[in-house]
């Protein structure tokens, strides 16, 4: 398993394989939810009663059904690595410096214009901020729903694998 999300009082893990799981009881036990797709999965996240799911081959998955099934919602050309919600917008990251983002509860899915062609892995928002970071120590943000990124000064060369924001 590569990410887990929580929302609507239900857990939900993906991984290798498009394996999903799902827990309604805190996590003590787990069932297998319904995958679309047999392509790694690597992050997960939840807005709006959906939880969307993105990994290997651009593969975005969406479940509408607190996490009971999934269908394909989209498909990108570069590997996803992470997902998040706020401010009514999803938006993943993954290689190449991909950013892509959905407006309408991860129906559909458009690039979003990346300063960057450095492997993004993590991806979170806070303060009406999107933050990403990724391979050699880089940080973008956007202050904008993901519409627009900058580069944002890093002091490290080193890869940022995850970020996370909490009040």
């Amino acid at each position: 398993l590569k990410g887990v999300t929580f929302g609507n009082n239900t857990f939900v893990a993906v991984g290798q394989s498009g394996k999903i799981l799902r827990s309604t009881d805190n996590g003590s036990s787990w069932d297998n939810s319904t995958s679309p797709i047999t392509e790694n999965l690597y992050g997960a996240t939840f807005g709006n009663n959906n939880f969307v799911a993105v990994g290997s081959g651009g593969k975005i998955v969406r479940s509408t059904d607190n996490g009971t099934s999934f269908d394909n919602a989209s498909n990108t050309s570069s590997l996803l690595y992470g997902v998040t919600f706020g401010n009514n917008t999803f938006v993943g990251v993954g290689q190449n410096g991909e950013i892509v983002r959905s407006t309408d509860n991860g129906s559909t899915w458009n690039d979003a214009i990346s300063p960057i062609t450095t492997t993004l892995f993590g991806v979170t928002f806070g303060n009406d901020t999107f933050v990403a970071v990724g391979a050699n120590g880089k940080i973008v943000r956007s202050t904008d729903d993901g519409s627009s990124w900058d580069n944002s000064t890093s002091t490290i060369t080193t890869d940022l694998k995850g970020v996370t924001f909490s009040e």
